[in-house]
Order: C-alpha cells, then structure tokens, then sequence
C-alpha cells in the first residue's frame, strides 16, 4: 500500500501546499549527499529519503534537468554544478557580521552580559564583534584587541578545535563549552562555545563575559553556558554547519559541572 507521501505526491500539484510538499522531497533529496558522498545509488538515496524509488526518480530528472543533480554512466547520482553556482553568490553577498551581531544582541539582552565572537591570529586571540549591556558594572571587551589566546574561554574554545587537536583539551571537545573563571583579569568570568560554517571548518568561538561575582554560582554559569550554546547553535546554522553535536551539548549541561577552581 502506498505511504501518504507518495500518493499526495502522484496527484496533480493543485494548491500551494503540495507545490511546497514537492520542493521538501527535492531538497531531501539533496540533503541525502552527506559530506563524503561522491556519488549514491537510486536504491541508497530511496532508504535515506524513504521515498519510493519512482518518485526518486521523478524528482531526480527535475533536478538533473535544473543543473542540481547528474546522473553519472553507471547510473548513480552526484550533485550537479548549480549549487556550485550559488555558493560563489552566496559567498559573496554573505557577511560573518550580518550573522553574528544580531545574535549577539539578543544574547547580551537576555543574560545582561557582555556577549562576544572571538576568531584566532597565530597564538593571540581577537574579539572581531562585541555587544556590552546597558548596565555600568560590566564586563569590558575592545573590538579588535589582542588577548593571550592561552587565557578566557574563548581561548580554550580556539585552540580546542584547531588542528591538529591538542589531546589535552578533548575534554572541551567533547563537552562543546569552556568556561573560565579569572584568567584574564581576575574580577571576570566568562563561557564561550565554537562556531562552525558549512565546511565543518571553525569559524570562531562565542564568548559571554560578566563580572566574576555574578557567575561564580553554578546556577549563573550553568544558565550562562545554555545561552551561549544555543546562541552558537544558531550561527553554526545560519553558516549551513552542522548543529547536531549542540543537541547533545545542551543535553550534557548539568549543575555540578558548573563549580569555579
């Protein structure tokens, strides 16, 4: 018996929700490409999507058709030259500032701290963005100020993910977040979690700093870390990375893990 899907999909596109039912199989389609995929199957890319083979192959020939996909003389699939095209405009028009400051804003509001983007310059560490509070005693970051890349967490963050990885710091790989607790200046405290583009590549790490004393508790920081998370889980996706490993993240987070040295 055939599922929902392909029988809404066999009918006659007559209004706008099956037009849009049609595009999300075809993107499905797409999305089945994983990173170290060169080419897949009819049968692999039918298990993936869980689409019947026959409508794999109705949307595989309006892709191919569209330059979104190539059938190859073996008779498997790989991704065509169109969406090449569109990344080099994508690229282009995109602006890592455009991603990461309306984001900032929204985590400085809502924790009333100092939120951050920190992106790496040999062995030093350089705030390219930086949204204060509104409240007097704060936490100071200077927008385009080197810092010891060893000291913060938005240090750590940095040399965890660079590679080759440190294999004293797969502990902040795992985890996903670092904290740190009067590094840099003894009266500051701060957490910061990476950020990542559609390469897997790190694109910079996402700090919020405050003064010390109101992060010492774990209640604080445990608060704290969830937000900046989530603040990075939400520029990793707008830069097309990969999110999954923030669901788990978040999914760690617990209050004994949150106790200053």
């Amino acid at each position: 018996m055939p599922s929902m899907t392909d029988t809404n999909l066999s009918q006659p596109a007559t209004n706008d929700s099956s037009g849009v039912a049609v595009l999300d199989r075809a993107f499905a389609l797409l999305a089945a490409f994983g990173a170290t995929d060169d080419r897949l199957s009819l049968t692999e890319l039918s298990n993936r999507t869980g689409l019947y083979k026959s409508t794999v192959l109705r949307l595989l020939a309006a892709l191919e058709h569209g330059g979104f996909i190539r059938k190859l003389p073996e008779g498997q699939y790989s991704i065509g030259p169109q969406p090449l095209r569109l990344a080099a405009i994508y690229q282009r028009s995109f602006q890592v500032g455009d991603v990461i400051e309306p984001l900032l804003k929204q985590l400085s509001a809502a924790s009333g701290e100092t939120a951050s983007f920190y992106v790496r310059s040999g062995n030093m560490r350089i705030a390219v963005f930086r949204v204060e509070p509104s409240r007097s005693v704060r936490a100071s970051v200077r927008v385009g100020q080197e810092y010891a890349i060893e000291q913060g967490a938005s240090g750590k963050i940095l040399l965890a993910f660079a590679q080759p990885y440190a294999a004293d710091l797969s502990g902040i790989r795992d985890q996903f977040w670092a904290t740190s607790y009067g590094e840099r200046d003894p009266e500051t405290a701060s957490v910061a979690a990476p950020v990542f583009g559609v390469t897997r590549e790190l694109t910079g790490a996402l700090a919020l700093s405050a003064p010390r004393e109101r992060l010492t508790a774990a209640e604080a920081m445990f608060a704290a870390c969830r937000q900046v998370i989530e603040a990075a889980r939400e520029a990793t996706l707008a830069f097309g990375g990969d999110v999954s490993r923030y669901s788990r993240s978040l999914d760690g987070l617990s209050l004994d893990r949150f106790s200053p040295p």
